[in-house]
């Protein structure tokens, strides 16, 4: 069990050991804590609380050897951190929420690493453990070191004149009063710089941080090996030290400050700190100090982010030294973790029509303003009508659920009835909906997200008006995090309507008034609702806020998120990175992990701390909408990439998925669109029938979710029509489409028409025209995404039968093979002619996908039904290393190992890869606990 304690209690609980971090007990008693570490855990990594670590980054912890050590977090945030030491052997509990501690015990023997194991933290919230002889470790006595001279005098690089003699000074930052004795008027009285003699220089500290400019030195020759300064102020690329060739102008030796917490803990944390410069390469020749500051601490266009008052450098006390000087707590530059510079971003809080008018796009494409306040606002989420009409959520109500009865939001039907690109007939469909945010359209009505609700309002088509009361299907949707609902509503390509919902909205989906057993639990993944069987399924489980998702030409399922890596693929019965918490099986042990090789953000201190300050990687890690532009040939977009806009980049980004393995793996490409405008949110994109793409945008100050209503601007909204300069206008309205007509459209290059009217046809139910026209675009047409779309039109229309499902097992396509066996498991009734089909495609058949599709089936059979294919599974080697099909096997063979421990350790002893041994051996002796 974790504590659950606030900052001020836990430290004031710790407050007798602080003390203990600088002591030299020997301790008797084994059971006694001879030192002991206090550190805040974030994703920006370990944070120093007390004694001399106070307020580093990742600090070294040092310990003499044979001390018993103890190390204790905190955690400072709503995530999953946890700590482990390598060679000490020790982990701690996982800490799940903000304000949770936990620590580990250990003995100190030997040099050591110390990281959070959870995927991805490691590569920020990582330190060293080091053993040491002497605590007080001071400078050497006879190596105090010279200052630099220039014509026989000793330069002012310890400012102990006073003033910025030997020194120039540009901007606003590095004035006349720069030089000073004590901490006023930089620092608050009570800061202790521990400055070097009397003077130090600054940029502004804590007080006057907004200033910036540049302090350059007059140029001196090298005469010793060593040199040495002090430095303290924030880690942030806008603020360094520089030391610079003065011949070349070049950059020799460049350290921020090492501060990376905007609130100080206690009076020391702004305590200069000494760095040591090997200078044997430049000895003889001319250099010069820079000290730089280029960073306001503000960000005044996002209203949300508090100044940072560490954005300063101060600076004193540059000697040389003949010897290396050792200091107890020195500094190095891979000590830092630094924050990247601040975007430039040049506009905020614009019109619609100049927002349209300042955003970058290719060559060929334009941007249209189709819509707007008054006439729009806070638009949460839209879809597209057969008639290319744009249905568009209002949400009036978020952030906070209103009273049953008294919501506020409604939904707009928008459509451009000349081709201008202006949304120019508006109407209002329903009003006093509550908490909506998300909607699609099929089977003669409006399917609605308004959690806790899956809901469906019949429409009057005639009259654009509801034709009966909003009918609740669903319910348990929690809204504990309204930034985190159901949302995002797709028509996949099986026929089922698609969502996703967050990890901090904790669900339990079931009709209204079923108990517990019938319902499901969710809350992280791909959820799936059958219009017509009223099912609903969890696709698959994780990820963090998913608030994006698309299918490819090839009808598989991808995902965008926020905070995590940003990009999945998401696979029936998979199970994935979690931002927080667990999964519900606690046999778990891996998950499946993202597709993307890049990140969207920039620096060493976490996706949080590189928001605005990404732009040359993405722009940042919140990811809303996904796109795979199925639509016009001449927009010369790769078919294979997925778009997603990115809220802290204020762009779109684009990313090229390409097979590997069982699945994909996605490359950043060419960000798409640049919108240039801080306030800019764009939340999903639509292809219209033109092969224009509609966006709309929750234009807002605000851009990260707060349950305070008050941080909104409420009063905001725009839609916008991507166009390409060949896009071509058309009325059209399939609804008016013959069933032949509607098959042709199977075959069109853009993907409105194709989804459309497979909906449709799904609708109205196949006939035998409707099955001949498919059929023969499957058997005649050579291309397999053509017949990938005749074949999910026969399954949607109940056009195939099991035994022509069979036959697609001997197709030539690996996609069709794989589709057959997706289709054959859909109502988790697995034939024994399908089984026995499935035991040997999973011994013989070459390809990956295939193989994948068979491990995803096994979660949709009884489990007793499973074992043939599973060992045939299993000993693929070549297999062994991809980044789906091991973990699926498990997640299909974990069940059995409670039914027959024996052969299930058999199985695994027998497969070729080892990670099945492991977790079975794993599983079964979790199971006697």
């Amino acid at each position: 069990m974790y504590l659950r304690l606030s900052h001020i209690a836990f430290l004031f609980l710790f407050a007798a050991f602080v003390a203990a971090c600088s002591g030299d007990s020997d301790s008797a008693d084994s059971q006694q804590i001879d030192r002991e570490y206090v550190l805040d855990a974030k994703m920006i990594g370990y944070t120093g609380i007390g004694g001399d670590i106070d307020g580093r980054m990742n600090p070294v912890l040092r310990a003499k050897k044979g001390e018993r050590v103890k190390v204790s977090l905190i955690n400072g945030e709503l995530m999953a951190h946890d700590i482990v030491l390598e060679k000490a052997g020790v982990k701690s509990e996982t800490m799940l929420e903000e304000g949770d501690t936990t620590s580990v015990i250990f003995k100190a023997m030997e040099d050591d690493i110390y990281y959070c194991s959870l995927p991805g933290h490691q590569m920020v919230m990582r330190g060293q453990f080091k053993i040491v002889e002497d605590f007080e470790a001071a400078i050497v006595s006879d190596n105090w070191g010279v200052s630099p001279r220039k014509d026989g005098r000793p330069l002012n690089f310890g400012f102990e004149r006073g003033n910025l003699q030997d020194w120039q000074a540009t901007g606003n930052a590095f004035g006349p009063k720069s030089v000073t004795y004590d901490p006023a008027p930089w620092y608050p009285d009570s800061a202790v710089l521990k400055q070097s003699g009397d003077y130090y220089v600054s940029s502004g500290g804590t007080l006057n941080y907004q200033a910036t400019g540049m302090l350059t030195s007059t140029s001196f020759k090298v005469t010793h090996p060593w040199a040495s300064f002090k430095v303290t102020g924030g880690a942030m690329e806008g603020l360094r030290v520089e030391l610079v060739d003065a011949v070349a102008d070049t950059v020799v030796f460049k350290i921020s400050g090492y501060v990376t917490e905007s609130e100080p803990s206690n009076p020391a944390h702004a305590a200069f700190r000494p760095v040591v410069v090997d200078l044997m390469r430049y000895r003889n020749k001319e250099l010069y100090i820079r000290l730089v500051d280029d960073e306001t601490g503000t960000v005044p266009e996002i209203p949300y982010i508090a100044d940072n008052p560490w954005a300063h450098i101060s600076f004193d006390d540059f000697r040389f030294h003949e010897e290396r000087p050792s200091y107890a707590n020195e500094l190095r530059p891979d000590d830092v973790v630094i924050l990247p510079a601040k975007d430039v971003v040049p506009n905020a809080g614009l019109s619609g029509a100049e927002a349209a008018k300042v955003m970058e796009l290719p060559d060929g494409f334009s941007v249209t303003l189709a819509a707007a306040e008054p006439d729009i606002i806070r638009p949460i989420a839209f879809t597209l009508d057969d008639r290319g009409r744009l249905w568009v959520v209002e949400a009036h109500t978020y952030p906070v659920r209103a009273p049953e009865g008294q919501g506020r939001d409604r939904i707009l039907i928008f459509e451009d009835t000349n081709g201008d690109g202006v949304l120019d007939s508006r109407k209002v469909f329903m009003e006093k909906l509550n908490m909506v945010s998300a909607i699609a359209l099929g089977f003669g009505g409006v399917w609605l997200g308004a959690a806790p609700y899956l809901m469906f309002i019949p429409v009057d088509w005639e009259k654009d008006a509801p034709a009966g009361e909003p009918q609740i299907l669903l319910d348990g949707f929690a809204y504990e995090d309204t930034h985190e609902v159901l949302n995002t509503f797709k028509w996949g390509p099986d026929g089922w309507l698609y969502g996703t919902q967050g990890v901090f909205t904790h669900s339990n989906v079931g009709k209204p008034g079923a108990p517990d057993k019938e319902r499901i639990p969710i809350n992280a993944g791909v959820w799936r609702f059958h219009p017509t069987k009223h099912e609903f399924e969890v696709f698959s489980h994780g990820m963090s806020n998913p608030w994006g998702i698309d299918f490819n030409d090839h009808g598989h399922t991808f995902a965008t998120v926020c905070v995590i890596p940003h990009l999945f693929h998401m696979i029936q019965g998979g199970r994935y990175h979690r931002q927080a918490g667990e999964h519900f099986n606690p046999y778990t042990y891996e998950d499946i992990k993202t597709i993307a090789d890049h990140v969207h953000w920039l620096g060493d201190r976490g996706p949080h701390a590189g928001n605005f300050r990404s732009a040359a990687a993405g722009g940042g890690h919140a990811h809303v909408g996904a796109m795979f532009y199925l639509g016009n040939k001449h927009w010369g977009i790769n078919r294979n990439a997925i778009f997603m806009n990115n809220i802290n980049g204020f762009r779109v980004n684009m990313d090229i998925t390409k097979r590997l393995g069982s699945g994909y793996t996605a490359s950043h490409g060419k960000d798409f669109i640049n919108t240039n405008d801080f306030w800019s949110q764009w939340l999903n994109f639509q292809i219209a029938p033109s092969g224009s793409v509609y966006v709309n945008d929750w234009y807002d100050k605000n851009q990260c979710h707060s349950p305070n209503p008050d941080v909104h601007d409420k009063t905001l909204g725009r839609i916008f029509r991507i166009s390409h300069r060949e896009d071509k206008w058309v009325s059209v309205d399939l609804t008016k489409k013959t069933d032949q007509e509607l098959v042709e459209y199977q075959l069109h290059e853009n993907e409105f028409y194709v989804v459309h009217s497979r909906l449709l046809l799904q609708e109205r139910g196949a006939n035998d025209a409707v099955r001949d026209g498919l059929w023969k675009i499957f058997s005649d047409n050579p291309d397999v995404t053509r017949k990938l779309r005749a074949l999910w039109a026969l399954h949607v229309t109940g056009g195939i039968n099991e035994k022509q499902l069979l036959d697609l097992l001997d197709h030539d396509d690996e996609n069709i093979r794989a589709w057959g066996i997706q289709l054959l498991a859909e109502t988790k009734d697995v034939s024994a002619d399908a089984q026995r089909r499935f035991e040997r495609l999973a011994k013989d058949d070459a390809s990956a996908l295939v193989r994948l599709h068979l491990a995803s089936a096994l979660q949709r059979m009884e489990p007793n039904s499973r074992w043939g294919i599973l060992k045939n599974l299993s000993m693929h080697e070549e297999d062994a290393g991809d980044q789906n099909i091991p973990l699926m096997v498990w997640y299909a063979l974990e069940p059995l190992v409670a039914l027959d421990a024996n052969r299930a350790s058999d199985l695994a002893k027998a497969a070729k890869w080892p990670v099945l041994q492991d977790f079975v051996a794993r599983r079964i002796a979790d199971g006697k606990r």
